[in-house]
């Protein structure tokens, strides 16, 4: 473990001193008083761990077609308890990983979809989440009425905990779905405050700066990262979409779980690249190749991204934000801000 002082002074006349700890999590800065008697070495706090969570995200491969909608949910759930016998806290699932990506027309998107939360998917995952203690996200196709949209569920112990409605939709999605409708919501859980986005969503840095600024600890991502024109991958064999993830850990200082999908679904192909984003933007192990099956682990203090926005003794990304010169929420009205 690195750790640093920053700064060694007075503020308002009460001696302070700014410790920063590097530790898996990256960067922890501290103020500590410090004490009248001078001699006395300074220390930095242990780590104590606030709310552990092992954090793990699934890749693996769908198919679309009523035919595979069964298999799709049975093996999203078999990785699950792979993951939970690994002793995760937190899973994350692809988009749509329940229906598969290619559908065939809107009579096919609709035959897969199914309302939230009470259709039979969102039920099987709840009672995995309740009878596991854990918490899961997930991606499939809703209906409501005749509008179908492209959502995320996230259960946990406690049961449906909330969805997000699926705000930029990428190429063949706006003919089945309708855009989101929801905002981005973050929900509060007992292990700390989660976002989701997916997909396409990241290539909008408003859209984890707004889940930020409601306080998300982590934003789980829900992906169908698919092939473009070349080049798709770096000498590392990371895609665009990994750095796009990393850039909007570190910029808006927060996890992000994110978890894609591989394989070929009727012509169309998928990246991988799968990710555990520390909140200094760096992936926690490694990122995921572009052909696996794969589960990646990552143990994190989940509500540490709160203190993490601290720099050094002149800069953090709250209070250098310019409220002056642009809204401070980017004239987003659906939920508050929630200072972390």
């Amino acid at each position: 473990m690195k750790k640093e002082i920053l700064f060694d002074g007075d503020f308002s006349h009460k001696a302070f001193r700014i410790w920063r700890v590097l530790n898996s999590n990256g960067w922890v800065s501290n103020v500590h008083p410090i004490h009248s008697n001078k001699n006395t070495p300074m220390n930095p706090p242990a780590c104590h761990a606030i709310s552990p969570v092992r954090v793990a995200v699934i890749q693996f491969d769908p198919q679309c077609g009523i035919d595979n909608h069964a298999r799709n949910v049975a093996q999203g759930l078999a990785f699950a308890e792979r993951a939970v016998a690994e002793g995760a806290t937190l899973i994350v699932l692809p988009e749509l990983c329940s229906t598969g990506y290619a559908y065939r027309g809107r009579a096919e998107a609709y035959a897969l979809a199914e309302p939230v939360p009470e259709g039979p998917t969102v039920q099987l995952w709840e009672a995995f989440a309740t009878k596991h203690g854990v918490y899961l996200a997930a991606g499939l196709a809703e209906r409501e009425g005749t509008r179908l949209y492209d959502t995320a569920v996230l259960v946990g112990p406690e049961g449906y905990v909330g969805k997000y409605r699926k705000a930029h939709l990428w190429n063949a999605e706006k003919l089945w779905f309708c855009p989101g409708d929801l905002g981005f919501p973050v929900f509060e859980t007992p292990i700390g405050r989660i976002g989701l986005m997916i997909c396409w969503d990241v290539w909008f840095p408003e859209v984890p700066r707004l889940l930020a600024l409601q306080g998300a600890d982590i934003i789980c991502s829900l992906n169908n990262w698919v092939w473009t024109p070349p080049p798709l991958f770096d000498e590392a064999g990371r895609c665009m979409a990994s750095y796009l993830t990393m850039t909007a850990a570190h910029t808006n200082n927060v996890f992000i779980a994110a978890a894609n999908r591989v394989g070929c679904d009727r012509g169309d192909r998928f990246l991988g690249c799968s990710l555990i984003a520390g909140t200094n933007g760096w992936p926690l192990g490694r990122v995921a190749g572009a052909e696996e099956d794969v589960i990646l682990y990552a143990d994190i203090d989940l509500v540490s991204a709160r203190s993490a926005p601290i720099w050094n003794s002149l800069n953090d990304l709250p209070r250098d934000r310019r409220g002056d010169l642009y809204d401070a929420m980017l004239g987003y009205r659906n939920h508050p801000m929630m200072p972390r």
